[in-house]
């Protein structure tokens, strides 16, 4: 029988690999290590190899996509529905040849090197935030005790710190630790000045960095997260799709002829969903000095609800927008705010 898919459930060092014919008959289910894998692929005819879209999957979709291969990586909560009697590898692996073929899955575009390197500046970025306001807010807290209190804010703690440094109504052992904790401080900053200077450089030569930088709202940080995760949007049906899968819709609980909206559901990446939002509260400080339609309907949003409120509905309009705009391929152009006639 002609092998049709070829099922792998991923790990670091040992793989699970099963192949099925197109009526899911199992050909094969063998346990390999790195190289096996690589050698065993290699050997078998150009099909349909399925994965979960976890460690590492990017990386071996890419290689299995340069043998030829037809490469579909499914994600993660909706293998799991699938896995049948006690967990290990072969009922992992089958299970994730069974999510394949229902049909409305919706698979993970595999992700370029550069739309990866993108991310980890993302991630190490975040890291050395939290390691920044770590560093903050230990020194703010020991301080206190000896009376010494800083101004809130990244900009009055560091000229603090900075008059502090060279202190002499301090003990030498206070003026040793704050200069420590300020070249400490000094190196982070520095480190993410880098990061950012890094992105921004690197999404200014994008060909699609424009359209997303032209969208209101939307800074280099948001426009290269965003690249770099969903690209032109192609894995998406419909800006509502995109929207939803960002978690900024409504929530629904419906039963028969009753149906209930509540809060947005959060579903999605947070990252890309927090960027956003803080775009948007951005948006929504400025929307007043300016008078077309996107703008305007801000204003009319925030007289009615609450500054949080429009801030995610805003957001969520900004999603629908990047996604129409991804895919035509065009900038952003403000419209002519409609007058209401009375």
């Amino acid at each position: 029988m002609k092998l049709s898919t070829i099922s792998i459930d991923l790990a670091k060092h040992v793989f699970q690999v099963m192949g099925f014919t197109n009526t899911g008959k199992t050909l094969f289910n063998k346990r390999l290590n790195r190289q096996q894998l690589i050698e065993f692929m290699q050997m078998q005819i150009k099909c349909r190899v399925v994965m979960e879209a976890c460690y590492s999957s990017h990386y071996w979709g890419r290689t299995f996509e340069s043998m030829g291969h037809n490469v579909g990586l499914i994600p993660a909560q909706h293998v799991t529905p699938f896995v049948r009697g006690n967990k290990n590898d072969s009922n992992d692996t089958l299970a994730i040849f069974e999510a394949s073929c229902r049909p409305f899955i919706r698979f993970v575009p595999i992700k370029t090197m550069a739309q990866q390197e993108a991310l980890i500046l993302h991630r190490l970025r975040e890291r050395l935030l939290g390691t920044r306001i770590a560093t903050s807010n230990q020194l703010r807290g020991v301080l206190t005790d000896f009376g010494i209190i800083f101004p809130v804010g990244h900009k009055g703690f560091n000229e603090k710190l900075i008059d502090l440094c060279s202190d002499e109504s301090l003990s030498e052992t206070l003026r040793w630790l704050v200069n420590d904790v300020y070249s400490e401080y000094a190196l982070l900053n520095n480190r993410i000045k880098e990061i950012e200077k890094k992105l921004k450089s690197e999404i200014e030569r994008h060909p699609l960095g424009k359209v997303v930088l032209s969208i209101p709202g939307i800074g280099y940080l948001n426009a290269s997260a965003f690249i770099a995760s969903i690209g032109n949007g192609q894995a998406f049906a419909s800006a509502k799709d995109f929207a939803v899968w960002l978690g900024l819709a409504p929530k629904q609980f419906a039963s028969g002829n009753k149906s209930i909206m509540t809060g947005i559901s959060k579903r999605g990446d947070q990252y890309l969903r927090t960027l956003l939002i803080h775009g948007a509260r951005a948006m929504i400080n400025h929307a007043g000095k300016k008078q077309d339609a996107l703008n305007q309907w801000v204003c009319q949003l925030r007289e009615r609800k609450s500054f949080n409120c429009t801030a995610v509905a805003t957001a969520h309009k900004l999603a629908r927008i990047m996604w129409t705009l991804l895919q035509k391929n065009s900038y952003y152009t403000p419209q002519i705010a409609k007058e209401i006639t009375q």
